[in-house]
């Protein structure tokens, strides 16, 4: 029997993570805190996300009832949330409105089959493993879309903590120009800072306690009590009937490629947004996200969602991340929020019908300041500018044009940076240490002192590839070296990672050129990779393998024999043993059996945090 249950267990662990076999009582119920709040959370949003996506309010709920259920129970993080968006809700609704009437019933069957069209996209990709793509977006980006998003979510509350009539708060530019004019309610303003204060008061007691959910309690409470002084505070009011209904999109087939037109932009909108904020939250748990079970839990929860009337869906970082600070601890606080949303909408609409819009504003702007993470900006303007550049572009782009943009955008210049560095490799001329009996190898660019440069065999040492994008700067390098140094060139190669057709073709000119002056090329320690690229072109046996070393002082030792007598005798340099005293030349046939071997300078000392 026991067998039995553990096999179940497995099974379980399997399909729906590991999480399963670390259920405890305690993790329980810090999830069903987390949920409740979760729930608290999307009720005014779900309602509000629907409308702006040109669907009734009630749809909203449904949204953040199903896949927010079936995204956290076969997703790959404990804490990420899904349900409606603001960015999806506006790339839905720019989609569908050339299509059809927004709110009409046609408009409503072409968004619940879109979401499903979307989610078996979303599907394809995890079946198929492209989940790699999610590891494109650096964590400069990522850390710029959370700041970005961070800012958006403080930008959109203000309007709600300054009691802007909704009506009038249709935006960011009409929110701003309502404050401007006036429309700020000292009600709201203060049950803002009530719930601000509360929520950190209690975390600061105690992190392990519900702080979120303190705050808007004690925000609802003081909402209700300044309503006598204040009357006309903004509130939830009364709440739609929250019961997912099945059923099955009717659109006309003839629509079909349209509608396929429409899910692929969606589609990537809906998996940079979900991986980007699983990732951001992972960041602050600990945790590792898997993005084809990421993805995997999101496509399934949209092809689930569309037959039961719920709209496209994705991981929401205003629910994500207060669900992490109020310690959820599993993928059962996204089951507890969808459950309790109906729970709580069935039994107590009349007490969440007092909820002031300002409270909640006031949880998100908490939110949207742990998000900001102002020292690590300090840290990284401080260490690395280039870094510094992408996060605040792509922040800029999340906070001006669209998350989703903003996403691709930092992911792009990621990769613009990592390919401009890669594509100047380090080519180090190397040099024997001065008093140093062993003559070990530096670089001659580095402080420590070295002997002269021997005038016929220049030692050169590569670190990085050598692809198309970076074939044009080392020819040019090369030809460099070739017009103003030794005419042979000993190339150590093991920190040579990589050559492509473009690189194998550099190293064929440099070959023909050294040559052609009387001089050759050789190699040491090439890699396996680089071996088996110049074996398929022919180049191993243009160049020689005698000319490629698996030793130093062999490789000095071999090339030294091809050297100029002459200018050996006339040499002062001595570099190397084989030279022997000035005035003579030994390249009689012995070989020296004692060559330099490289070394690193030295790496300082770093002081611990004491100065000890």
């Amino acid at each position: 029997m026991r067998v039995h249950i553990e096999g179940k267990a497995l099974r379980r662990g399997r399909w729906l993570g590991a999480w399963v076999s670390e259920i405890t009582p305690q993790g329980v119920r810090a999830d069903a805190m987390a949920g409740l709040l979760g729930a608290l959370l999307v009720l005014p949003q779900g309602m509000a996300f629907a409308v702006l996506a040109g669907l009734p309010p009630q749809y909203g709920l449904y949204t953040a009832v199903v896949p927010c259920i079936v995204a956290g129970l076969f997703g790959s993080s404990r804490h990420v949330l899904s349900g409606p968006t603001n960015a999806n809700s506006l790339a839905l609704f720019a989609v569908l409105a050339p299509l059809a009437l927004p709110g009409s019933p046609g408009y409503i069957e072409l968004a619940l089959a879109v979401t499903v069209l979307v989610g078996v996209m979303q599907l394809a990709v995890s079946l198929l493993r492209m989940g790699v793509l999610a590891n494109f977006i650096s964590p400069a980006a990522l850390f710029g879309f959370t700041s970005g998003a961070a800012l958006l979510i403080a930008l959109h509350a203000l309007g709600d903590a300054a009691g802007v009539p909704r009506e009038q708060a249709h935006g960011l530019a009409n929110t701003f120009s309502a404050i401007l004019d006036g429309w700020v309610s000292p009600a709201a303003l203060l049950v803002t800072v009530i719930t601000l204060g509360v929520a950190l008061a209690v975390r600061r007691w105690d992190r392990r306690r519900p702080h979120m959910l303190a705050g808007l309690v004690a925000g609802t409470l003081a909402g209700w009590l300044l309503g006598w002084v204040w009357p006309g505070l903004a509130t939830l009011g009364p709440i739609a009937e929250p019961f997912p209904p099945f059923h099955v999109p009717q659109f006309e087939w003839r629509r079909l490629p349209d509608m396929l037109g429409v899910a692929v932009p969606l589609t990537i909108v809906a998996l940079a947004q979900s991986i980007s904020i699983a990732k951001a939250v992972g960041a602050r748990s600990g945790q590792t996200i898997d993005a084809n079970r990421e993805f995997f839990g999101q496509g399934l929860s949209n092809i689930v969602g569309g037959f039961f009337s719920c709209y496209l869906s994705c991981g929401s970082l205003n629910r994500s991340m207060p669900n992490y600070e109020a310690g959820a601890r599993s993928p059962l606080a996204a089951v507890f929020s969808a459950v309790m949303l109906v729970l709580l909408v069935l039994v107590s609409a009349p007490l969440l019908a007092h909820i002031p819009y300002a409270a909640i504003a006031g949880l998100l702007l908490l939110v949207a300041w742990n998000l900001l993470d102002i020292p690590r900006w300090r840290w990284l303007l401080r260490v690395n500018r280039n870094e510094a550049v992408i996060a605040g572009v792509t922040l800029a782009a999340t906070v001006f044009i669209r998350m989703e943009v903003a996403i691709l955008l930092g992911a792009l210049l990621s990769l613009t940076a990592y390919l401009y560095r890669t594509s100047r490799p380090a080519m180090r001329l190397m040099g024997i240490a001065a008093d140093d009996p062993a003559r070990h190898f530096v670089p001659r660019e580095s402080d420590a002192p070295v002997l002269a440069a021997c005038p016929q065999l220049t030692l050169l040492r590569m670190e990085g590839s050598v692809y198309f994008g970076a074939a044009a700067y080392v020819g040019e390098r090369l030809a460099r070296l070739r017009s103003e140094s030794a005419s042979h060139l000993l190339v150590m190669s093991r920190s040579m990672n990589f050559i492509d057709q473009a690189g194998a073709e550099v190293w064929e000119e440099e070959l023909k050129h050294r040559r052609t002056r009387g001089g050759d090329l050789y190699f040491h320690r090439p890699r396996p990779g680089v071996m088996s690229v110049w074996e398929r072109t022919g180049f191993i046996e243009r160049l020689g393998a005698d000319h490629i070393f698996p030793d130093k002082a062999v490789a000095i030792g071999h090339i030294y024999q091809k050297l100029e007598p002459g200018v050996c005798r006339a040499c002062t340099a001595r570099c190397f043993r084989e030279c022997g005293p000035p005035g003579t030349a030994h390249q009689s046939g012995q070989r020296g059996t004692a060559g330099p071997v490289e070394i690193k300078p030295p790496t300082p000392t770093v002081r611990g945090a004491s100065g000890a």
